[in-house]
């Protein structure tokens, strides 16, 4: 689990980092080009793989811990789509302000995809007799 634990780590740090720069005042805007359909296809990568990677790994563990993890990489990926959007051009944000939110979205949906279907795959619905 060390794993998981090291990618929700690095996805809190996003969001300090996001917070603790716009706290301070600095200017983000322009130091990175991101459109929008890099971004929205990272949103679907990391939902992917990472959902996939909670069903993998987390078989074994205890159904509340399963829980807190879940809860975690619900919560903390929208940091890393804030802080990317945070480095594009003035121009572009303004043309999409929600892109950010509307990542997150995406990647809830990718991450809870593989989350909720991990119990009904074909070894456990076949009858065997």
């Amino acid at each position: 689990m060390r794993l998981e634990i090291a990618i929700l780590g690095f996805l809190l740090v996003c969001w300090l980092l996001f917070f603790s720069l716009a706290v301070a005042g600095y200017p983000l805007a322009g130091t990175l080009r991101v459109g929008l359909y890099p971004l929205y296809g990272l949103a679907v990568f990391t939902g992917w793989l990472i959902g996939n990677l909670i069903v993998y790994r987390s078989k074994e563990r205890s159904p509340s811990f399963r829980r807190r993890l879940i809860l975690g990489f619900l919560l903390c990926p929208g940091g890393l789509f804030y802080l990317l959007w945070s480095l594009a051009p003035e121009s572009t944000r303004e043309a999409a302000p929600f892109a950010p939110l509307y990542a997150a979205v995406i990647f809830g949906i990718f991450f809870l995809v593989p989350v909720s279907f991990r119990k009904s795959s074909p070894s456990h619905s076949l009858d065997r007799r």
